[in-house]
């Protein structure tokens, strides 16, 4: 409708979102997006094009940064004109971040494609998170179990409050899945000896899948929630009350992703004979993702590797030689190695993985789709013909105890 048939503007953030989605105009190209932008024909030199300013920022800086009063209708600046993107962002972020952000201790790893944010302490640490966030890049944040009970989190902490608790249980290396108690996978999970066999006598490699889940967890485990959430790292992101965090504060008419929070348990590949394996195969999650490592369990019994023996099988793959440094780090312990990909390099990771399937003479139907259904772990020797035959590169990242991996939404990884 025209400006002057629609002056009302709510003073939430529900209104605003709702009143102002009905004024954007839709262009041709960008149906089906939550909240079209809104173009311009001129810019401030006089130049005929189209720009596209960030509605919800607007949006969103209007609830939050001035600090409306819920008596006072809030006035909505949408800009019709922006300046000139730089043509090289990640550059611009580079050169940039050193100087303006020097009060943060960071790094960046896996050829400055993922930000290592040193202190999860650092109250300015979102600040720079936000600047690689807009980039859809994912952000390693370290330390955070300084910040947690780590007596609640112990293996055998869980096994004695939920032990007899049933759940589906996953085989990684045949994907069949049964139900049973879990008090079996907790008795495993640091004494081989009490860990599944197969058939063949080998040890099962198990993993207890998102249990539990959700408003099962914070009703399952209450004392583990609050843990949890008062240690999230960047909270004004990841805290459910976040004031950047918007998948808490969309109005109710969105269809909402599960946001967990989801307990992933897994035993390690050092006990089994197949390294090859992993216990989540390559996927894409729905959502952004935070992942916190909040303890790592040293296998004991016959045929698990050394600790030098597990390190040594880490230094094997294509690492960044900051992470090197941390395995040599007495402190810390590694504990999940995850392969990380750019959401835009999926279909050519889907072309390929269909590629390999069929020279193992595996029937490809076109309605399956192998990184929906979560069917590969991709491999050493997969990935190095990934990078040669499509030139997409393997973003490695180890995972040491109290890391938070955050993922952008769209992007590939396996564990």
């Amino acid at each position: 409708p025209p400006p002057s048939q629609n002056n009302e503007q709510g003073s939430t953030l529900r209104d605003l979102l709702t009143t102002t989605a009905g004024k954007l105009r839709l262009g041709s190209t960008d149906a089906g997006i939550a909240f079209a932008p809104v173009y311009s024909t001129g810019t401030a030199s006089g130049k005929s094009g189209r720009t596209m300013p960030n509605i919800l920022d607007d949006i969103i800086a209007s609830v939050v940064e001035n600090k409306i009063p819920p008596n006072r209708a809030p006035k909505i600046n949408v800009k019709s004109e922006i300046k000139d993107e730089p043509k090289d962002d990640k550059k611009c972020i580079l050169d940039d971040c050193s100087k303006r952000y020097s009060d943060i201790p960071y790094s960046w790893i896996c050829d400055k494609h993922v930000l290592w944010l040193r202190d999860h302490k650092n109250s300015n640490n979102w600040k720079l998170f936000k600047e690689c966030w807009k980039q859809g890049r994912p952000v390693l944040v370290s330390g955070m179990h300084k910040k947690m009970n780590f007596s609640l989190w112990k293996a055998e902490a869980i096994s004695l409050d939920f032990g007899n608790q049933q759940a589906d249980i996953l085989n990684c290396k045949d994907s069949i899945i049964s139900n049973t108690n879990v008090k079996e996978f907790w008795d495993g999970f640091e004494d081989v000896s009490k860990r599944q066999k197969v058939k063949n006598g080998e040890t099962a490699l198990l993993k207890l899948k998102d249990w539990p889940s959700g408003e099962d967890f914070k009703t399952m485990m209450p004392a583990r929630y609050e843990d949890l959430l008062k240690s999230l790292p960047l909270p004004e992101y990841c805290s459910p009350e976040g004031k950047l965090n918007l998948a808490s504060h969309l109005p109710g008419f969105f269809v909402r992703p599960d946001l967990g929070p989801r307990l992933c348990s897994a035993y390690g590949v050092a006990a089994t004979k197949d390294h090859d394996i992993g216990t989540t195969n390559l996927h894409i999650e729905v959502s952004d993702v935070v992942n916190i490592l909040v303890y790592v369990g040293i296998a004991k019994g016959n045929g698990v590797l050394s600790k030098s023996g597990v390190l040594k099988k880490l230094e094997e793959e294509d690492l960044d030689d900051l992470l090197r440094k941390r395995l040599k780090d007495s402190s810390e312990l590694p504990g999940a190695l995850w392969h990380i990909y750019a959401g835009k390099d999926a279909d050519k990771i889907r072309e390929f993985l269909q590629k390999i399937a069929k020279e193992q003479g595996l029937e490809v139907l076109p309605e399956h789709d192998p990184i929906r259904d979560q069917s590969w772990y991709v491999n050493k020797k997969l990935r190095q013909r990934l990078l040669e035959e499509y030139g997409v590169k393997t973003c490695t990242v180890i995972q040491f105890l109290g890391d938070a991996i955050i993922l952008p939404a769209g992007a590939l990884h396996q564990v």
